[in-house]
């Protein structure tokens, strides 16, 4: 499972045709990063400037990430500030600066070392009032503000089917890679309430969930 593009980083051939000893599920994390921009836009509408939490470790990821944040922050008029952190220090360092810089607004790029703190990040977005999306419900059921990403417990049923069949004696090769076809939209009120945000409606209708 990756919520990379396999192709571009090399796993497989093709998504049709994967070739070799590998297939799995994609779960389109990094081709997500503009539809976060466009639920921040209708989140806050005034936002100007929107901060960009990356792991610099994971160049690959990042790189990608960025990728397909920037033309799409231009298309909405939006200037971004690329933030990097790789230690729960960092992440810390990371909310000091956006202190000072004062955007309207964070994305947290994917990344399983933010997903790992995602405690942390939903606690210093709050501490330090900047409305943040995110990609997975964990981050939301965490405390996070707002998170939208593909459907996890979805996509890892998906990944249980493919092992049966390779079980049973079907080549990955002959297993096209999948690509995540359910996707989740969670707010976190409670939060919202704290920030002193008023989730538009038509995001309250949209959710999968609302946690209160």
């Amino acid at each position: 499972m990756t919520g990379d593009d396999p192709v571009r980083v090399g796993l497989v051939a093709s998504l049709a045709r994967p070739g070799g000893n590998l297939t799995g599920i994609g779960f389109l994390s990094t081709e997500l990063a503009a539809k976060g921009l466009e639920l921040l836009r209708e989140l806050l509408p005034k936002a100007a400037r929107v901060a960009i939490l990356v792991n610099p470790a994971s160049a690959a990821q990042t790189e990608a990430t960025v990728r397909e944040v920037e033309p799409a922050a231009r298309t909405m008029g939006l200037q971004i500030q690329v933030f990097n952190a790789n230690t729960s220090r960092e992440i810390g360092a990371a909310f000091e600066s956006m202190e000072r810089e004062r955007p309207d607004a964070l994305f947290v790029a994917p990344d399983p070392f933010f997903a790992a703190r995602r405690v942390q990040l939903a606690h210093l977005a709050t501490r330090y009032a900047v409305p943040a999306i995110y990609i997975g419900r964990e981050f939301a059921e965490a405390g996070g503000l707002i998170s939208y990403g593909a459907d996890i417990a979805d996509a890892w049923r998906q990944a249980g089917v493919y092992t049966g069949r390779i079980l049973k004696g079907t080549k990955p090769a002959d297993l096209p890679v999948v690509q995540a076809s359910k996707f989740e939209l969670v707010i976190n009120a409670e939060t919202a309430r704290m920030l002193g945000i008023t989730v538009p409606d038509k995001l309250l209708v949209a959710a999968d969930e609302v946690i209160e």
